[in-house]
């Protein structure tokens, strides 16, 4: 293994790692922006080449992933929204059968160590095994996936171009899936020119901007605007879904109603919010947290009341869609390809 570090080139600062061992790929570079923190993700133990990546973003579009083949990873999380859903509250699945959760965007992942909205999983190579075994969304088992891809005209071949072995294995799948979804990075949107001098907020950005800083920043971090923590934000729990969050994975009476605080890039086109999708604009979001009674279960950053006005709260969602990535959701690497 060798890491290549790049020099900053406009403010990027290239990591890349690959095997020399594996002469025959093509070596893609992970870009870490100026600023940010080191990644999460440990990319000695999945170098990444192009070959593994186009390998992932077909896997990703392809519905051979479900029981019956109809539901692809695509279903729920579509590039234009930032790789989720808006289309309902709730994810949708095989034979129309609808989940308990709203998706989460796939933005930025190299950073996070806890995926899904309770933390079920702490591994990226291993989370698209949830939503592939999940009765409710693809109801598969990662064997059969296998059998399937190594029965077609096509996927030994991309397999041993990404691996250089036809056998395909359920090990390898994930890998592939995993060079694809790490590489969804948005780092280039108008909050981001701002930060590296390439733009000015206006006046009621600036005054968002100001306004989230003191209410919300604690909570929503930057540059990634999350925290990869797990918070209880004052929502009472949906009686039909009595989904109780993180509390089902620790069996903590203290982790209850708590889940994963999501990253807010590209927050203007991920609706509906909240882990159940309750919420349809941001408007409503930010009025529920400016209207928090105080409840023991709150986390100390939100125990204070905001007082925002009116204007307040619009600032804030003006601040908000700056953090909208056009570059990231449009990006055709990102996008379905027949090839």
């Amino acid at each position: 293994m060798k890491k290549l570090i790049v020099p900053l080139v406009f403010g990027i600062s290239i990591i890349g790692i690959y095997a020399f061992s594996k002469s025959h790929l093509n070596p893609i570079y992970f870009e870490v922006p100026k600023g940010w923190p080191k990644p999460q993700y440990d990319f000695k133990k999945n170098p990444l080449s192009e070959e593994g990546f186009q390998l992932g973003r077909k896997l990703f579009y392809d519905p051979i992933l479900s029981r019956d083949n109809t539901i692809s990873c695509t279903s729920c999380h579509l590039q234009a929204t930032g790789f989720t859903h808006v289309d309902h509250d709730l994810s949708h699945g095989i034979d129309g059968k609808i989940g308990t959760r709203n998706s989460l965007a796939l933005i930025n992942l190299a950073w996070s160590k806890d995926f899904m909205w309770d933390g079920g999983v702490n591994n990226l190579e291993v989370q698209p095994l949830n939503p592939i075994t999940s009765p409710l969304e693809m109801d598969e088992t990662l064997e059969h996936v296998v059998q399937k891809l190594q029965e077609t005209a096509h996927y030994p071949e991309l397999f041993k171009k990404a691996f250089g072995t036809s056998k395909i294995t359920g090990q390898l799948t994930l890998k592939a899936l995993t060079q694809f979804v790490v590489m969804l990075q948005s780092s280039n949107s108008k909050y981001d020119k701002v930060v590296r001098k390439e733009m000015v907020f206006t006046e009621q950005e600036q005054k968002g901007y100001d306004l989230f800083k003191n209410h919300c920043a604690s909570c929503h971090r930057e540059p990634l605007f999350s925290s990869d923590k797990f918070e209880y934000n004052g929502l009472p729990v949906d009686p039909t879904l009595n989904d109780f969050g993180r509390m089902k994975m620790t069996l903590r009476k203290e982790d209850s109603l708590r889940f994963k605080v999501p990253t807010l890039r590209n927050i203007q086109f991920t609706f509906p919010y909240m882990h159940d999708g309750r919420f349809k604009t941001l408007t409503e979001v930010v009025k529920h947290y400016n209207g928090l009674s105080r409840n023991k279960l709150l986390p100390k950053e939100l125990v204070e009341p905001m007082n925002l006005s009116d204007n307040d709260r619009v600032d804030i969602v003006a601040f908000l869609k700056t953090l909208t990535d056009t570059e990231f959701l449009f990006n055709p690497r990102f996008s379905y390809s027949k090839n």
